[in-house]
């Protein structure tokens, strides 16, 4: 796990090259009716309402995420253009983050392999904890002449990109990091997801995107390996070394309880 110290040394390190700060707005019916677009070339960004029609289209915004990849692309377009985006997508609820399987998100891009669209279903939690943030969708655009982080930080209402060196890029390494650095203690990384790439996506077409979060089980940073076709390879091309959300401490808790029930009665008849 990284050392407070070295979450230091890396933050110490760290330029903000550019701040947003924004309203988080509630989840209602399953929409913020928000979507973040973040140009990490100069940087800029924008927000993108949701409209009814994209509504009554992709119903719970599945498929937001492909639509947004549309309106960046042109028929010039390649994997490696800076205007091939990232984007990311969660469903109408975001999930319930405590039980597996539920904080689903679908991850969109031009892959490398096929050249054409390419989409991941991805847990890890990203999806949910960015809706709790205030955005049904996230579009990625631009490529970074440095290493930097997109830290969107939804408990003070501020999305920055950052050029942070000394971050690890490898993501077993980069979201222990990350968690540490942006977390006040165990229980508050719960808030927190992470979406990188290892160093093996700057030498191959086939570079993954994990997807990372706060296992409080396990007491540990876990992985999900889940945006395939390229896209971490895109990632890794836009300069990019972490995707970072932090939600505001409104996610739901669930516990499982026993609960008394009447005994049945059993006839002898």
């Amino acid at each position: 796990m990284a050392s407070t110290h070295n979450a230091g040394k890396i933050l110490e390190k760290q330029k903000v090259l550019g701040t947003f700060e924004y309203n988080p707005e509630p989840s209602i019916r399953g929409y913020t009716g928000n979507i973040l677009r973040v140009d990490i070339s100069e940087p800029s960004f924008r927000i993108i309402p949701v409209t009814e029609k994209m509504k009554e289209v992709f119903t719970g915004g599945k498929g937001f995420d492909l639509w947004l990849m549309w309106q960046e692309v042109t028929s010039k377009t390649k994997w490696d253009s800076p205007e091939n985006p990232i984007c990311i997508a969660a469903g109408p609820l975001g999930g319930t983050p405590s039980f597996s399987g539920s904080g689903k998100s679908i991850v969109t891009t031009i892959s490398p392999t096929t050249g054409s669209a390419v989409d991941s279903n991805v847990g890890g939690h990203f999806g949910p904890l960015l809706k709790f943030s205030g955005f049904d969708s996230l579009v990625i655009t631009g490529k970074s002449e440095n290493e930097v982080i997109v830290f969107i930080d939804g408990m003070n209402g501020k999305v920055q990109v950052i050029e942070s060196p000394l971050l690890s890029v490898n993501s077993h390494l980069a979201a222990e990091e990350l968690a540490e650095m942006y977390s006040d203690n165990d229980d508050d990384k719960r808030h927190i997801s992470t979406v990188s790439s290892g160093i093996g996506a700057d030498h191959a077409w086939i570079g993954c995107l994990n997807f990372s979060w706060w296992d409080w089980r396990r007491k540990t940073m876990r992985l999900k390996q889940a945006g395939r076709g390229g896209t971490g390879t895109v990632f890794r091309n836009k300069g990019l070394k972490a995707l970072v959300v932090k939600a505001p401490q409104t996610r739901p808790v669930w516990t499982i309880s026993q609960q008394d029930t009447a005994p049945r009665e059993v006839s002898n008849d």
